[in-house]
């Protein structure tokens, strides 16, 4: 599994005109499956997305989380996130996973974020077609790729 991890002052997502999510000061996450991705990727990923230390400390320092600082999370699939760009200029999603495995996988993803932070975590929908606004505090974005953790 791959996430990007936004820091924002606010983000929202709407589907089809209507917003369906929004979240305050916090994360935006983007979070894409790969073919072979596990339930333990999907539990390191939310104990790194909830433990992250990118928001400022009193001296101006990025040492607190988002549960320090009492942030919101959103939480938005995103295939695209597994794109090769080996060769040509058009991008391959050979690697992303199917529907079967990747919606179980958002979602547990969404659900340990939810128990990390006490707090229900805004998603958009699997699959929609999704515009997704933010503001970017920093700005601060993080890549963190499950298949990197060693």
């Amino acid at each position: 599994m791959r996430i990007v991890v936004q820091r924002v002052k606010k983000a929202s997502v709407e589907i089809a005109g209507e917003k369906h999510a929004e979240i305050g000061q916090g994360l935006l996450v983007l979070v894409g499956v790969e073919t072979g991705d596990t339930h333990d990727d999907a539990i390191w990923l939310a104990a790194k997305t909830a433990a992250l230390r990118i928001f400022d400390n009193d001296e101006g320092v990025m040492n607190r989380s988002v549960i320090d600082v009492d942030g919101e999370v959103l939480a938005v699939s995103q295939f695209t996130l597994t794109a090769s760009t080996r060769k040509g200029n058009r991008p391959s999603y050979i690697r992303a996973a199917g529907h079967d495995t990747a919606v179980p996988l958002y979602e547990e993803y969404c659900r340990l974020v939810e128990e990390a932070t006490g707090k229900k975590v805004g998603r958009g929908v699997f699959g929609a077609d999704m515009q997704v606004a933010l503001v970017n505090d920093g700005p601060v974005t993080i890549i963190i790729d499950s298949h990197l953790r060693e």
